[in-house]
Protein backbone atom coordinates (compact mmCIF):
# COMPACT_ATOMS: atom_id res chain seq x y z
CA UNK A 1 0.00 0.00 0.00
CA UNK A 2 1.47 3.23 -1.03
CA UNK A 3 1.34 6.35 0.69
CA UNK A 4 -1.23 9.11 -0.01
CA UNK A 5 -0.37 12.03 -2.14
CA UNK A 6 -1.51 15.30 -2.81
CA UNK A 7 -2.70 16.61 -6.16
CA UNK A 8 -0.11 18.56 -7.63
CA UNK A 9 -1.53 19.40 -10.94
CA UNK A 10 -3.89 22.17 -11.61
CA UNK A 11 -5.34 19.91 -14.40
CA UNK A 12 -6.15 16.94 -12.20
CA UNK A 13 -7.59 18.91 -9.49
CA UNK A 14 -9.66 20.95 -11.98
CA UNK A 15 -10.81 16.80 -13.49
CA UNK A 16 -11.32 15.24 -10.34
CA UNK A 17 -14.21 18.32 -9.27
CA UNK A 18 -15.24 17.90 -12.75
CA UNK A 19 -15.63 14.34 -12.80
CA UNK A 20 -19.08 14.49 -10.53
CA UNK A 21 -20.45 17.58 -12.61
CA UNK A 22 -19.49 16.50 -16.28
CA UNK A 23 -20.56 13.28 -16.15
CA UNK A 24 -23.42 12.27 -14.31
CA UNK A 25 -23.52 15.11 -11.64
CA UNK A 26 -23.19 14.22 -8.28
CA UNK A 27 -23.37 17.84 -6.80
CA UNK A 28 -23.25 16.01 -3.23
CA UNK A 29 -19.98 14.51 -4.21
CA UNK A 30 -18.88 17.87 -6.05
CA UNK A 31 -18.70 19.29 -2.83
CA UNK A 32 -16.69 17.15 -1.05
CA UNK A 33 -14.28 17.38 -3.56
CA UNK A 34 -14.55 21.18 -3.22
CA UNK A 35 -14.75 21.55 0.31
CA UNK A 36 -11.90 18.52 1.14
CA UNK A 37 -9.36 21.01 -1.02
CA UNK A 38 -10.16 24.54 0.36
CA UNK A 39 -10.54 23.47 4.05
CA UNK A 40 -7.22 20.74 4.67
CA UNK A 41 -9.67 19.10 6.88
CA UNK A 42 -9.05 15.76 7.33
CA UNK A 43 -11.90 13.53 6.17
CA UNK A 44 -13.37 12.43 9.91
CA UNK A 45 -14.58 16.57 10.64
CA UNK A 46 -15.05 16.81 7.07
CA UNK A 47 -18.09 14.44 6.87
CA UNK A 48 -19.19 15.65 10.44
CA UNK A 49 -20.18 18.99 9.47
CA UNK A 50 -23.14 20.40 9.30
CA UNK A 51 -24.81 23.38 7.36
CA UNK A 52 -24.77 25.71 10.38
CA UNK A 53 -21.29 25.29 9.97
CA UNK A 54 -20.96 26.89 6.52
CA UNK A 55 -24.20 28.83 6.28
CA UNK A 56 -26.40 31.90 7.72
CA UNK A 57 -29.73 30.80 7.18
CA UNK A 58 -30.90 33.97 8.82
CA UNK A 59 -29.23 35.73 6.63
CA UNK A 60 -29.31 33.28 3.74
CA UNK A 61 -25.46 33.34 2.74
CA UNK A 62 -22.17 31.60 3.27
CA UNK A 63 -20.24 32.36 6.87
CA UNK A 64 -16.63 33.25 6.54
CA UNK A 65 -15.47 30.81 8.80
CA UNK A 66 -16.23 27.11 9.50
CA UNK A 67 -15.64 26.90 13.75
CA UNK A 68 -14.95 23.30 14.70
CA UNK A 69 -13.23 21.07 17.38
CA UNK A 70 -11.36 18.63 15.35
CA UNK A 71 -11.77 15.06 16.62
CA UNK A 72 -8.15 13.91 16.46
CA UNK A 73 -6.35 16.44 17.92
CA UNK A 74 -9.41 17.79 20.14
CA UNK A 75 -8.05 21.82 19.09
CA UNK A 76 -10.81 24.23 18.00
CA UNK A 77 -9.90 25.58 14.56
CA UNK A 78 -11.25 28.22 12.70
CA UNK A 79 -10.81 28.11 8.78
CA UNK A 80 -12.08 30.60 6.16
CA UNK A 81 -14.59 29.68 3.60
CA UNK A 82 -12.89 30.80 -0.04
CA UNK A 83 -14.70 31.44 -3.61
CA UNK A 84 -13.64 27.60 -4.11
CA UNK A 85 -15.66 25.78 -1.26
CA UNK A 86 -18.86 28.43 -1.80
CA UNK A 87 -19.10 27.50 -5.32
CA UNK A 88 -19.27 23.76 -4.60
CA UNK A 89 -21.33 24.04 -1.87
CA UNK A 90 -23.43 26.68 -3.54
CA UNK A 91 -24.08 24.43 -6.79
CA UNK A 92 -24.97 20.77 -4.10
CA UNK A 93 -27.34 23.65 -1.65
CA UNK A 94 -29.32 24.87 -4.81
CA UNK A 95 -29.79 20.92 -6.10
CA UNK A 96 -31.31 19.78 -2.83
CA UNK A 97 -34.01 23.00 -3.44
CA UNK A 98 -35.88 23.70 0.35
CA UNK A 99 -35.17 20.61 2.48
CA UNK A 100 -32.65 21.55 4.43
CA UNK A 101 -32.00 22.56 7.89
CA UNK A 102 -29.02 23.89 9.92
CA UNK A 103 -28.89 20.71 11.97
CA UNK A 104 -28.78 18.72 8.59
CA UNK A 105 -24.63 16.99 7.43
CA UNK A 106 -23.72 18.25 4.98
CA UNK A 107 -22.60 14.71 3.21
CA UNK A 108 -25.68 12.91 4.26
CA UNK A 109 -24.98 8.94 4.31
CA UNK A 110 -27.80 6.94 2.69
CA UNK A 111 -29.95 7.47 5.75
CA UNK A 112 -30.32 10.82 5.40
CA UNK A 113 -30.33 12.73 8.64
CA UNK A 114 -29.63 10.31 10.70
CA UNK A 115 -25.45 10.34 9.97
CA UNK A 116 -22.97 11.49 7.81
CA UNK A 117 -21.67 9.69 4.95
CA UNK A 118 -19.06 6.66 6.13
CA UNK A 119 -15.02 7.49 5.54
CA UNK A 120 -15.56 4.30 3.66
CA UNK A 121 -17.69 5.66 1.05
CA UNK A 122 -16.00 8.67 0.91
CA UNK A 123 -13.16 7.02 0.24
CA UNK A 124 -14.62 5.30 -2.81
CA UNK A 125 -16.15 8.54 -3.89
CA UNK A 126 -12.59 10.24 -4.13
CA UNK A 127 -10.87 6.60 -5.07
CA UNK A 128 -13.75 5.70 -8.07
CA UNK A 129 -12.98 9.14 -9.90
CA UNK A 130 -8.78 8.86 -9.41
CA UNK A 131 -9.20 5.48 -10.87
CA UNK A 132 -11.12 6.52 -13.97
CA UNK A 133 -9.80 9.92 -15.05
CA UNK A 134 -6.07 7.38 -14.66
CA UNK A 135 -4.59 9.31 -11.50
CA UNK A 136 -1.05 7.64 -10.36
CA UNK A 137 -1.42 5.07 -7.45
CA UNK A 138 -1.71 7.14 -3.51
CA UNK A 139 -4.93 9.64 -4.16
CA UNK A 140 -6.94 8.79 -1.34
CA UNK A 141 -9.19 11.18 0.74
CA UNK A 142 -6.71 12.46 2.87
CA UNK A 143 -4.98 13.22 -0.76
CA UNK A 144 -7.54 16.75 -0.45
CA UNK A 145 -6.13 17.82 3.05
CA UNK A 146 -2.66 17.22 1.32
CA UNK A 147 -3.85 18.90 -1.91
CA UNK A 148 -4.44 22.33 -0.22
CA UNK A 149 -0.85 22.42 2.04
CA UNK A 150 0.78 21.24 -1.60
CA UNK A 151 -0.58 24.26 -3.45
CA UNK A 152 -0.25 26.50 -0.89
CA UNK A 153 3.28 25.80 -0.34
CA UNK A 154 3.89 26.36 -3.97
CA UNK A 155 2.17 29.58 -3.76
CA UNK A 156 4.62 30.66 -1.37
CA UNK A 157 3.01 30.27 2.41
CA UNK A 158 5.43 30.21 4.67
CA UNK A 159 5.89 26.98 6.27
CA UNK A 160 5.25 27.94 9.75
CA UNK A 161 2.01 28.95 8.71
CA UNK A 162 1.40 25.57 7.06
CA UNK A 163 2.78 24.00 9.94
CA UNK A 164 0.17 25.54 12.74
CA UNK A 165 -2.76 25.04 10.01
CA UNK A 166 -2.16 20.95 10.37
CA UNK A 167 -0.39 21.18 13.89
CA UNK A 168 2.51 19.56 13.16
CA UNK A 169 5.42 19.20 15.48
CA UNK A 170 8.14 20.64 12.86
CA UNK A 171 8.34 22.25 9.19
CA UNK A 172 9.82 18.37 8.77
CA UNK A 173 6.85 17.01 9.21
CA UNK A 174 5.05 18.75 7.30
CA UNK A 175 7.19 18.30 4.00
CA UNK A 176 7.19 14.54 4.24
CA UNK A 177 3.52 15.04 4.71
CA UNK A 178 3.07 17.26 1.46
CA UNK A 179 5.26 15.14 -0.76
CA UNK A 180 7.56 17.54 -0.89
CA UNK A 181 10.08 15.81 -3.16
CA UNK A 182 13.36 15.97 -5.41
CA UNK A 183 11.70 16.93 -8.60
CA UNK A 184 9.78 20.47 -6.87
CA UNK A 185 13.29 20.98 -5.43
CA UNK A 186 14.69 20.34 -8.69
CA UNK A 187 12.09 22.73 -10.48
CA UNK A 188 13.02 25.58 -8.15
CA UNK A 189 16.51 25.69 -8.76
CA UNK A 190 15.75 25.73 -12.28
CA UNK A 191 13.11 28.64 -12.16
CA UNK A 192 15.72 30.45 -10.19
CA UNK A 193 18.20 30.63 -12.95
CA UNK A 194 20.72 33.52 -12.43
Amino acid sequence: MGTTQPIKEAEQINALKDFYIMTKPNYRNYALICLGINSALRISDLLSLKWEHVYDFGRQRYKKHIMITEKKTKKKTMIAINSGATEGLELYRKSLGDTLSGKSFIFPGRWGDEGPLSRSQAFRIIKKAANELHFEEGISCHSLRKTFGYHAWKRGVHPAVLTEIYNHSSYQVTRRYLGINQDDKDNIFLKVNL
